[in-house]
């Protein structure tokens, strides 16, 4: 267990040297390292008043100065996320996954904070949605960027954001919109990856999809069942539809990787979907519908859209590709579980994205010696 504690410091403190620059003054400095260390101790709630005691401190001022008012760059902290796990996880065929968890507050003043959907919780709780990016590379997966969704309730109250620190800059996006953002940065810093995937809030955005098309950009986007799509010509046709009318030796069983129960296996179809394609670039990449469906009585059924080198596009790469989504969830519990990502109590906009960047730090941390402990065995 001492080993595991010594390794774990080392780690961190190397990774730490790397947000040096970020920081003008030496007292943020060395708390943001304690903090890093605290969100990954034995702390048992990581609030302000838990991580200041383990850290040693007597009141949780310092740990509130470093979130709120020191003077350092949280997106430069990203920007050290991101190329640390790159260095840690890169491949030429990670997947990039985007999806969004809630962090359910209690009244009105935390930025962006409203009555709605959680599916943290599966149901309309009041809360915070953040956004993120998780980047699942050659033994893990991590994440490697954030954003706080601010509902248009809030862009609309100018002068109550701006009571929560949010910038004036900041104008409505959907989440999809947002998501974009953060593949972009990714795509543009030349993060290796040959896959992106999402759940259907991002699958069903057209905008999204067209703009991934023209990046060159392979996906694997979950869709609802009435997502209209151009099956065998120009006419538009549900996805459920598409699916009801394939022939039953269109279907295989395939494991989309292994689950804490074993194979994850499902009946998988592929089939083409028809795209106006003139230039030889278009013709050269192929879109697909991949559904799947349960082994269980109830065979319930789940759609994607595919658009990817007609090279790349066989069924099993596919199924693998899907398969990876689940793994933002793996890292939603653990960075929670183990990394203190919901347990923050700051209100302002500042505050929020200081602790997540923290907290996916600890966690990259934290993946990056378990891969290396696989590797060691």
């Amino acid at each position: 267990m001492q080993v595991v504690a010594k390794a774990w410091e080392r780690e961190l403190v190397a990774l730490h040297e790397r947000l040096g620059s970020l920081f003008r003054r030496p007292e943020p400095r060395q708390r943001s390292l304690a903090y890093l260390k605290a969100l990954l101790g034995t702390v048992e709630r990581k609030n302000g008043w838990q991580l200041a005691e383990w850290i040693g401190e007597a009141t949780p001022d310092g740990v509130q100065h470093l979130l709120e008012r020191a003077q350092w760059d949280a997106d430069g902290a990203r920007d050290v996320l991101r190329e640390y796990v790159v260095e840690q996880l890169g491949e030429r065929d990670a997947v990039l996954i985007v999806d969004e968890t809630g962090f359910v507050k209690k009244g009105e003043h935390s930025a962006g904070v409203q009555r709605q959907y959680s599916g943290t919780a599966g149901r309309i709780e009041n809360c915070q949605i953040g956004v993120f990016l998780c980047y699942a590379g050659h033994g893990g997966s991590a994440f490697i960027d954030r954003e706080l969704y601010v509902p248009q309730a809030w862009t609309d109250d100018r002068a109550r954001s701006e009571a929560a620190g949010i910038p004036g800059a900041v104008e409505f996006a959907t989440k999809p919109q947002i998501a974009r953002g953060m593949l972009e940065r990714a795509l543009d810093a030349g993060v290796p990856c040959g896959w992106v995937t999402g759940d259907e809030v991002y699958g069903g955005d057209r905008q999204l999809r067209l703009w991934l098309e023209s990046r060159g950009q392979p996906f694997v986007l979950a869709v609802a069942k009435n997502e209209p799509l151009w099956g065998q010509g120009p006419t538009s046709m549900r996805a459920d539809r598409i699916a009801q009318a394939l022939p039953a030796r269109a279907w295989r069983r395939l494991s989309a990787g292994a689950g804490a129960k074993g194979e994850r296996l499902y009946d998988w179809a592929l089939t083409p979907l028809w795209r106006l394609q003139i230039t030889a670039e278009e013709r050269r990449f192929g879109h697909y519908l991949l559904v799947r469906r349960s082994l269980d009585e109830k065979r319930e059924h789940a759609y994607y859209v595919v658009y990817a080198p007609r090279s790349k596009a066989t069924r099993q790469t596919l199924v693998n590709v899907a398969g990876r989504r689940w793994e933002i969830e793996v890292g939603f519990e653990a960075a929670k579980g183990e990394c203190g990502l919901d347990q923050y109590e700051v209100r302002r906009w500042q505050g929020w994205y200081r602790h997540i960047t923290l907290a996916l730090l600890a966690h990259a941390a934290l993946v990056t010696l378990r891969v290396q402990g696989k590797k060691n065995t």
